[in-house]
């Protein structure tokens, strides 16, 4: 006889927990064997085991719940502005940096960016904000090379797999991580609008800044590239937070933001009053130096957007497959599989864009390189916008249940806009895009070529492909329709590269809703005739 337990809830899907978060997404193996090295598949299955586990979603939870406290002070009066984090950040860091998620990559290897990318999707599952520091050190490398001096002090403890925090002399640390700050109250976006100053001294390369920056991420990193106004004009620095004989460079932290998302991660306002910098490239030239960084993290953007589409649309369908309601489980009944599956297609586009785009840099290729400058920012500005409705339908998938802390959907929802406003707003990327057309022009040619190869793949996609190319070649009135130019560039690219690599129904739902116009303006809007089974085969965690 079956007594009823008041104390057990019936009808609940259990915790998804305790899997291998990269081998059970299939979109994301598949590239990384297409453009990656099966060498790292091993590697990548372990850190998808600990990114799945209770322990590490226990430390997500811990580490936002807990969020850094700023001490400008200690009990003495003495000035010390340190940021205090939860101990679960602290655990988050060191499997992030141990996994090479930072800067390790640069230490070069076989598709090493590819591999690292994956894995930082892998990681970004379970938690986002601890996310812009390890995104920013990996970054970092990129422009310190512009220097080959300055990045020969920097560049061996920022690819180190140790992670050693607490503000003591670079020499001194087993491994390093870096900060970035550019801009500033009066200018945001506007960086040649920056005021802060920089004094040259004696020593060649060698000044004292005066300033503010009104935001800056991780501010317990060892190192920040900065941007400050130069006598030769805006130039990009390096600023120690500790100078070479322990004492604290003069820094100040005012406040840390009080944020929509990302609350695990600490976002300060600081001051420079006679702050030690190195200059970073000549004088002048701040953004060009700083753009390879910039570069870089807007990769991650992508990539972190990806990854919480990916843990939103897992969550959806996991619930949906234990979820009874009206005699059935939700993920069985039509509309319900049409939402998920729509969602799901989103997602492994996303997921193919962002390893694709990685793999770009990997190589040194000329066209690679081309392709990578255009399709960066491209995808930057459509992937992380497309993030916060998946995150939004995600939810709503698992009802009341989605909207209460516990199930972990809100923290997703909150942390979507993030991306798309960090590292240049929609806007901004659009506009950039905008520039490399017109003054890079040999990166258009790259990205058509990398989208064309998928031509006589699907008619739908020879249509908008076609139209593309005309749009392209008339930019009267760009900036106006930047936006819906950048789009339809996204689309298309990602449309070609599912024709190329994904199975036929994603491949064919995606060709007939984003370019064929066969689908609404929510997600759950495929047309009769999906193959939603197969769709939702890839979409499903495989438990146990």
């Amino acid at each position: 006889m079956t007594v009823n337990d008041a104390r057990i809830a019936a009808n609940q899907a259990p915790p998804l927990q305790d899997y291998d978060v990269f081998s059970t997404d299939d979109a994301l193996v598949e590239a990384v064997e297409r453009h990656g090295s099966r060498a790292s598949l091993d590697g990548l299955a372990a850190l998808g085991r600990l990114a799945g586990s209770h322990r590490t979603l226990h430390w997500a939870e811990q580490a936002n719940v807990n969020a850094p406290v700023l001490r400008t002070h200690d009990r003495y009066g003495n000035r010390i502005d340190e940021v205090e984090f939860h101990p679960a950040w602290h655990h988050l860091m060191e499997a992030a940096v141990s996994h090479g998620l930072a800067g390790a990559a640069w230490a070069g290897g076989p598709a090493a960016h590819v591999t690292r990318a994956a894995g930082f999707m892998v990681w970004s599952t379970a938690e986002s904000g601890h996310g812009c520091p390890v995104s920013m050190t990996y970054a970092s490398v990129a422009a310190l090379r512009a220097d080959p001096g300055v990045a020969a002090i920097w560049e061996p403890g920022l690819k180190s797999l140790i992670y050693d925090f607490g503000l003591r002399p670079a020499a001194a640390k087993a491994g390093l991580l870096c900060g970035m700050a550019m801009t500033e109250k009066q200018g945001g976006s506007d960086v040649r609008a920056n005021t802060t100053a920089a004094t040259p001294l004696d020593a060649d390369g060698e000044y004292l800044l005066t300033g503010h920056k009104w935001f800056c991420s991780a501010p317990m990193s060892d190192l920040f590239l900065v941007l400050a106004q130069a006598p030769g004009g805006l130039t990009c620095f390096v600023v120690p937070r500790v100078l070479p004989d322990g004492a604290r460079n003069r820094l100040a932290l005012q406040r840390l933001k009080d944020k929509l998302g990302n609350r695990s991660n600490a976002s300060s306002e600081i001051e420079f009053d006679g702050a030690w910098a190195r200059r970073l490239g000549p004088e002048g030239r701040g953004v060009p130096t700083i753009i390879e960084m910039v570069s870089m993290t807007r990769l991650d953007c992508v990539l972190g957007s990806a990854a919480i589409m990916r843990r939103a649309v897992t969550e959806a369908a996991h619930h949906a497959t234990y979820r009874h309601a009206f005699g059935s489980a939700l993920i069985d009944k039509p509309l319900m599989r049409n939402v998920l599956s729509d969602l799901a297609v989103e997602s492994q586009a996303a997921t193919a864009l962002g390893i694709r785009l990685a793999a770009a840099f990997d190589s040194d290729e000329p066209a690679e390189r081309a392709l990578r400058r255009l399709a960066v920012a491209v995808g930057k500005y459509w992937v992380t916008k497309r993030a916060i409705g998946v995150a939004a339908e995600a939810l709503e998938c698992l009802g009341g249940n989605g909207y209460v802390e516990e199930s972990g959907m809100p923290r997703l929802l909150r942390e979507a806009p993030v991306n798309s406003i960090w590292e240049g707003s929609g806007n901004v990327n659009a506009l950039d895009v905008l520039r490399a057309l017109v003054r890079e022009p040999e990166s258009a040619e790259a990205f058509l070529a990398e989208a064309g190869t998928a031509l006589g793949g699907d008619p739908r996609f020879d249509a908008a492909f076609g139209e593309l190319r005309r749009g392209l070649a008339d930019l009267d009135d760009a900036e106006f329709r930047a936006r819906r130019l950048v789009e339809r560039l996204a689309v298309v690219l990602q449309a070609s590269l599912l024709i190329r690599y994904a199975p036929a129904p994603v491949a064919d739902a995606y060709c007939a809703t984003r370019l064929a116009g066969d689908g609404g303006h929510t997600f759950g809007t495929l047309p009769a005739g999906t193959d939603t089974k197969a769709i939702l085969q890839r979409a499903q965690p495989r438990l146990g």
